[in-house]
């Protein structure tokens, strides 16, 4: 699965603490702490006709993983969605929209890791692309990373932090294989989430997810949980090994930048009977109504 370039991006304007730029003269500082050392905190968000779906849910994530890095200035969440306002404005964004919100602990006096350094900040950036969903509706064909998913006693994965590396590297592993993404497991070996999003699995009636023990807390996760719970369809939530999904009857993944899809081949091993399965297709239906009707209005 590789991402094409969208034409409609070619002259996207990027703000960048509230300067509106093209995106060829866009400029973060080489002392700001995201180049410094990765020191930022990221949500993505997607636009659906005019909203932003679950927008509140993600600048509280935002502010509490900013929390947790101690940033000494978190803007309000009415300061944030202007500037979001703004950006979709500039380029007349309705529809088919990804924004990347990051924010980070701002620009330091000289290079060096202690935050005392930083006289200025924080940095937000708000980038909006034309990106509709990018995973394949065919099916997914992924393989296990040897990299593994950090336990909160080594970073807290409900930070949800910019240092990427440890996804990099699963996804490294998963295009060398020639597979869509990699599977990562926590330190004892259970399934954690993708390189890029989390991981459900179904056998029989039942939808089966693994814990935040070594995973973000995923709002899109979340949805499709709640939408179990009022559906009335059986979940869980657990430790699951490899074994548990490959005789999985289906299996499928989640993430705001490419919603629902379906995994049909994991290590080899076709998924169920190789096609997306019924239940993945019904709760991909009902996500869309959630997104169809729910949301933050943002543009008119």
């Amino acid at each position: 699965m590789l991402q094409q370039f969208d034409e409609r991006n070619r002259d996207l304007i990027v703000n960048v603490n509230g300067v509106l730029t093209h995106r060829d003269q866009a400029a973060v500082s080489p002392f700001d702490s995201a180049v410094q050392g990765g020191d930022a905190v990221w949500e993505g968000l997607r636009l659906y006709d005019g909203r932003i779906f679950a927008l509140e849910q993600h600048l509280a994530r935002l502010r509490s993983s900013a929390m947790a890095l101690a940033f000494e200035d978190i803007p309000a969440d009415e300061a944030i969605m202007q500037e979001i306002c703004r950006t979709l404005a500039a380029n007349r964004m309705r529809d088919g929209v990804h924004i990347r919100l990051t924010l980070t602990r701002g620009v330091k006096i000289t290079s060096g890791m202690d935050p005392r350094l930083n006289r200025s900040g924080p940095t937000l950036i708000v980038l909006a692309e034309h990106k509709p969903p990018v995973y394949s509706r065919q099916g997914l064909k992924l393989i296990t990373s040897g990299q593994r998913r950090s336990p909160p006693d080594c970073l807290d994965p409900k930070i949800h932090h910019a240092n990427l590396l440890a996804s990099i590297l699963a996804k490294v592993q998963a295009n060398a294989a020639g597979a869509d993404d990699a599977i990562m497991l926590d330190l004892r070996g259970f399934i954690a989430e993708t390189n890029a999003t989390h991981l459900f699995m179904v056998h029989g009636e039942i939808v089966r997810t693994p814990t935040l023990a070594a995973c973000p807390e995923g709002i899109t996760r979340s949805t499709i949980l709640d939408i179990c719970r009022v559906q009335g369809i059986a979940h869980q939530v657990g430790d699951y090994s490899l074994t548990e999904l490959y005789r999985a009857d289906e299996a499928f993944c989640t993430g705001t930048m490419g919603e629902l899809a379906g995994i049909t081949e994991v290590d080899g091993r076709q998924i169920g009977d190789g096609t997306i399965g019924p239940m993945t297709r019904r709760l991909t239906a009902l996500y869309s109504e959630r997104t169809a009707t729910g949301g933050t209005r943002v543009v008119d």
